[in-house]
């Protein structure tokens, strides 16, 4: 058994490794809020790149070059708000803060989410649509769906939104789905772990926004 598990690992490309072990990386120093989270999902990024284009999930591999983006992005605006003093909550409250306190981590209002669903699924039906029409990718309209829900989710990373990681569990659980059809085992597999860090890192993130919530108002 041990050696057929070490043939297998063995015998997968060394780059799909590397791109599974920094992204692994990447999703566990982001539910710690380390800025470090960053610099892995730009390995990753570049890696899978390649890789889902070679396996035609040419929107996954679009994806990558935008994740490549937002990597940058995400280590501007992390690095940005660490060194900010002075932050203003950005969900219903609107709360000014004092001098000495900072929020990092915001929540968005329930009205936001519906209208960014309801926007993001036309887009993906629209984007399969022309997929599965002009282009041979497999599975169009769940790789549209992923990549469109995942550019938003990226967004709400970088800007500290907590419910980001429910987007992220959502866009797992399908992903899965996707690259276990495409025999991309070492990521499927990833992505399994993706839905447990997603859940963990959800609660990390609750619980250090209600700390700092209630800093806010004893301020």
């Amino acid at each position: 058994m041990i050696n057929e598990s070490y043939n297998y690992f063995s015998s997968l490309p060394l780059l799909e490794l590397v791109a599974v072990v920094s992204s692994l990386l990447y999703v566990i120093l982001a539910a710690k809020r380390n800025i470090w989270c960053w610099p892995a999902a730009l390995l990753s990024t570049v890696i899978y790149t390649v890789v889902f284009y070679d396996v035609y999930l040419w929107m996954d591999s679009a994806l990558q070059v935008y994740y490549t983006g937002m990597a940058f992005y995400g280590w501007y605006c992390w690095r940005i708000t660490n060194k900010d003093s002075v932050n203003k909550d950005n969900d219903d409250t609107s709360l000014t803060l004092s001098k000495n306190t900072t929020i990092t981590i915001k929540k968005w209002q329930l009205s936001i989410h519906i209208k960014a669903i309801l926007l993001l699924s036309v887009l993906s039906l629209i984007v399969g649509k022309l997929m599965a029409i002009y282009t041979p990718t497999h599975f169009p309209y769940f790789d549209a769906a992923t990549t469109i829900f995942a550019v938003f989710a990226t967004y709400m990373v970088t800007q500290k939104v907590l419910e980001n990681w429910i987007y992220w569990i959502i866009i797992d659980f399908v992903s899965i789905y996707l690259y276990i059809q495409k025999e991309l085992t070492p990521t499927a597999i990833l992505f399994i772990l993706y839905v447990g860090f997603a859940a963990y890192g959800y609660l990390q993130w609750r619980k250090e926004y209600k700390i700092q919530r209630l800093n806010c108002h004893n301020a």
